[in-house]
C-alpha cells in the first residue's frame, strides 16, 4: 500500500486489486447484495482507495480492514440513497398550479379595487377594528384590551362594519 500511496504505483495497485476485489465482492454477496450491485460497490471502494491511498495509516489498521471499512461505508451510502428515492418531477404535488387566466386575474384586480374603495367609506373606528381583526389577526378580546374598549363595543363595531361592507358590495 505504501508504493500506491507514495508513488502512485499502478502495478502495486493492480496487485492489491487482484487480491482484494474478489474478497470484497464475496463479502457483499454473503450479505445478500445483488451481484451487479456488489460488483459496482467493489469497484467504487477500490477506486476510492486508489484516490485516498495517501490517507492510509498502517498504524491504525491493516490494508484489509481499511478496504473493508471503505466498502462498508459505500454500502451504507447506497442503502441510504435507496431509502430516499429521487423526486419525480411529474408528481402532481410538485407541479405548481397553472397561472390563472387573464380574465380571472383582471376580475380579481377589479374585485380588490372595489373592496378597497368600499373599505374607505367605513367610519374610521370601524375600519381600524376590521384591520386589527383581519390583518393583524387579533381576537376580539385582544382588540378590546389593546384599544381600551369594552368587548361588546368591539364586537358590535366589527359586526356593523361587515354588514355595511356586504351591503355596499352587493349594490355596486
Amino acid at each position: 500500500m505504501r508504493a500506491v500511496a507514495e508513488a502512485g504505483d499502478r502495478t502495486a495497485f493492480a496487485a492489491l486489486y487482484e487480491h482484494f476485489a474478489p474478497r470484497l465482492k464475496a463479502y457483499l454477496l454473503r450479505l445478500r447484495v445483488a451481484e451487479d450491485v456488489a460488483e459496482e460497490l467493489t469497484q467504487e471502494s477500490l477506486i476510492s482507495a486508489w484516490r485516498r491511498a495517501a490517507s492510509y495509516d498502517p498504524v491504525q489498521a491493516s490494508v484489509s480492514t481499511w478496504l473493508f471499512t471503505i466498502l462498508r461505508n459505500k454500502r451504507i451510502d447506497r442503502l441510504r440513497r435507496e431509502k430516499r428515492p429521487e423526486l419525480d418531477p411529474n408528481d402532481p404535488a410538485l407541479v405548481p398550479d397553472p397561472e390563472p387566466a387573464a380574465d380571472t386575474q383582471m376580475m380579481a384586480l377589479q374585485d380588490e379595487a372595489q373592496l378597497r374603495a368600499v373599505l374607505q367609506t367605513l367610519p374610521a373606528e370601524q375600519l381600524h377594528l376590521l384591520q386589527l381583526a383581519f390583518f393583524s389577526d387579533l381576537s376580539h378580546r385582544d382588540i378590546a384590551e389593546r384599544e381600551n374598549l369594552p368587548l361588546g363595543t368591539v364586537k358590535s363595531r366589527i359586526r356593523l362594519a361587515l354588514a355595511r361592507l356586504k351591503q355596499l358590495l352587493e349594490t355596486s
